[in-house]
């Protein structure tokens, strides 16, 4: 781990915070090392029910890798095969919450669009920025854009590179609430305790199920659905689920 990232786990939430704010949270090879242990330690855990990612401070989000570790790989194919934080973060089985403060910009905006729940602060920024320094994103950026915002604005991003506000953000559909950003944290910790309170192999099913909805073909996502509600339905969570509902009372979900 590295003390530039945070990583607690209460109340069956866990909290990632990068915590880099004097470089805008800009991330390092370290850092990324230690994002990946984190989400290995969410899915490994069965305290662990969702996740909640933010930056440090009002200003940042996350900025991305930090550019000024980017010559520090051998070779361009070491590049492409560094230990990258949003792969990490799609391969998290539980529901994951980006809570974005500030600057969401590059590898940053990637971030969040790598978790499955985006909220933003009134303060929040987000650009796609790497075509002004001569590149491109690689962490999933035109793919992730793609999905929430469609063809048109994610070209506007692309190919721009500049920043819209958090307003735009929302009717552009990259994030599902703006609110004040002495409220960001609890807000999503809250959609953390709602999500925490509902069965947890359900919660982790949907996701998958989420996922196939966008990346396989309709007849065959509708077929996935149908064996992802089988295996829900035979769990003890699922008996527990209908018990409850019959006698009136909150179930007790235990992840079984």
């Amino acid at each position: 781990m590295t003390d530039d990232l945070r990583f607690t786990v209460a109340d069956h939430i866990a909290t990632i915070v990068i915590d880099r704010p004097h470089k805008l949270n800009a991330m390092t090879p370290a850092m990324a090392d230690a994002l990946v242990a984190a989400v290995a330690e969410c899915n490994r855990s069965d305290a662990v029910r969702a996740v909640v990612v933010t930056g440090a401070g009002e200003k940042a989000f996350s900025a991305g890798s930090d550019i000024t570790t980017l010559d520090g790989y051998a070779t361009p194919w070491d590049f492409r095969n560094r230990s990258d934080y949003c792969d990490a973060l799609r391969a998290c089985r539980k529901p994951v919450i980006a809570a974005v403060n500030g600057y969401a910009l590059g590898g940053g905006l990637e971030t969040a669009m790598a978790c499955d729940i985006r909220i933003a602060s009134t303060n929040a920024r987000f650009a796609a920025p790497e075509i002004k320094l001569g590149w491109i994103g690689g962490g999933g950026m035109a793919a992730g854009l793609a999905y929430a915002a469609g063809p048109s604005n994610t070209a506007m991003m692309l190919l721009t590179g500049d920043m819209i506000d958090a307003d735009r953000a929302l009717a552009w559909g990259l994030v599902s609430e703006v609110v004040a950003p002495d409220g960001l944290v609890a807000r999503a910790h809250a959609i953390g305790a709602t999500i925490a309170s509902r069965a947890p192999i359900a919660a982790e099913t949907a996701k998958l199920n989420l996922r196939a909805a966008f990346t396989m073909p309709w007849d065959k996502a509708i077929e996935y659905e149908r064996d992802l509600q089988a295996i829900c339905f035979a769990t003890d969570d699922a008996k527990e689920g209908r018990a409850a509902f019959a006698e009136k009372r909150a179930p007790d979900f235990r992840r079984r």
